[in-house]
């Protein structure tokens, strides 16, 4: 049986290309090493549907799905273009292009998640490292508002705790782990699928995340007046006693709906900055370093791509015929709250499922399109659904792995269905300027 090794996983942000895939006669038999999030990701991308393209509920050649698309977006005066972080490179820059040429408004995934975080590293900046450097360096890890046994199933076993590196040759034993976050919720959350435990947890009120991260700085600059917290304390000694330090944080610290809707809050930002800030603030200490634990295989790329095509990150507007950004005026949730847009392209449906329930009923009233991969449960009711061959499985293309990363995606399988850059760039062609 056919067996590809070295293999990229977009099915989540560490992207890990360590992967072993057998196949038989051209399906999928085995993926390996274990990590949910990667089996289920092959195996509902890998088969191809018969009937991959529908216009109004009908199966329809793909000429006419776009014929119809098209007519969707030239007669809207204002659509909306959203997703992207399941799409790769390619796709993203033809998505931007295409809102450029209609005078819309392009946004990311990021919105719904990490949208807070980017704002926060636009306010106070960020002292950050690739994955490899972490691997290599770090002797203490903390996850802030995440629990990577969830979200991550291989980021503690590949990147962070238990593998051996250049000044961490012992792996797990060389290195110090704490999991910070809600008390109502973090005695729950473990490091791997093999519910492996942290060496200690600290638990802090809900919605709390401001006023610990300012008590630790206080300590570490010598002006907190206040009574000690203890339970912080062994966290800021270990902070102060490490060589390299590193804190990964989730959406339980940015408090967006991705990271739980009864959470999701507008002080998100504030709350990132600030521990953005207590990093900067330790390196006059030590050496210490954040990253955002992102969710989609290619969010990062669809930052990436924006900023060199726009100059931002997401919720950018082109209406003017130059772009601009404004968060909470050109986001998706927003825009679909206030009845803004006329026409929806959603490039990737997923992660629909979290805008508000005034968003999707919106979301459902006006003429949308969705470009999405096989194996994708419909999450809208669209007039156009197009399927698309899959970036690391049917043809190959570029992604960004969490850290900024780019890593090449190679063709494992054969398919019949065009890329998302083909579908895109036969749209924008057929659209008016």
């Amino acid at each position: 049986m056919p067996r590809f090794q070295h293999v990229p996983c977009p099915g989540c942000g560490c992207v890990c290309d360590d992967l072993v895939l057998t196949t038989a006669k051209g399906q999928l038999e085995a993926v390996e090493p274990n990590c949910a999030v990667a089996e289920n990701w092959f195996r509902r991308h890998w088969r191809v549907p018969s009937q991959p393209h529908f216009v109004a509920g009908e199966a329809v050649e793909l000429h006419a799905a776009v014929a119809k698309a098209v007519a969707i977006l030239n007669a809207a005066e204002y659509p909306l273009i959203y997703g992207l972080s399941r799409a790769d490179t390619s796709g993203q820059r033809a998505a931007v292009a295409l809102a450029d040429r209609l005078g819309g408004v392009i946004d990311s995934t990021a919105s719904l998640c990490h949208g807070p975080s980017i704002m926060a590293l636009q306010e106070v900046g960020e002292v950050t490292c690739t994955l490899g450097e972490i691997r290599n360096r770090a002797d203490l890890v903390i996850f802030w508002g995440c629990d990577p046994a969830e979200t991550h199933p291989r980021h503690a076993e590949r990147y962070s705790v238990f593998p051996s590196g250049r000044l961490r040759k012992n792996g797990r034993s060389d290195r110090t782990v704490f999991l910070v976050g809600d008390s109502e919720r973090v005695h729950t959350w473990r490091l791997n699928a093999s519910a492996d435990p942290p060496d200690q947890v600290v638990a802090i009120d809900p919605g709390g995340d401001f006023e610990a991260i300012n008590y630790l700085r206080g300590r570490i600059r010598g002006r907190w007046v206040g009574p000690k917290q203890d339970h912080l304390e062994t966290l800021l000694e270990a902070m102060r006693a490490c060589e390299y330090g590193v804190v990964f944080f989730g959406l339980g610290l940015a408090k967006t709906s991705m990271g739980g809707a009864s959470q999701a809050t507008e002080t998100g930002h504030i709350d990132v900055a600030a521990l953005l800030s207590l990093v900067a603030e330790l390196n006059a200490i030590t050496r210490f370093t954040a990253r955002r634990m992102r969710l989609q295989g290619d969010v990062s790329g669809a930052d990436n791509v924006l900023l060199w095509q726009t100059g931002y990150p997401f919720g950018v507007d082109f209406s003017r015929g130059y772009p601009r950004y404004n968060p909470g005026e050109y986001t998706c949730n927003e825009l679909l709250e206030r009845g803004d847009v006329d026409a929806c392209l959603l490039l990737g449906a997923e992660t629909t499922r979290y805008l508000s329930e005034k968003a999707r009923a919106y979301l459902q009233s006006v003429p949308t399109i969705v470009i999405d991969y096989p194996g994708v449960q419909e999450a809208v009711s669209a007039d156009v659904h197009i399927t698309t061959a899959v970036h690391g499985i049917h043809v190959p293309g570029t992604i960004y792995r969490m850290d900024n990363v780019p890593l090449s995606l190679r063709a494992l399988s054969t398919a019949t269905l065009p890329t998302d850059a083909q579908v895109l760039q036969a749209i924008t062609e057929q659209c008016e300027d």
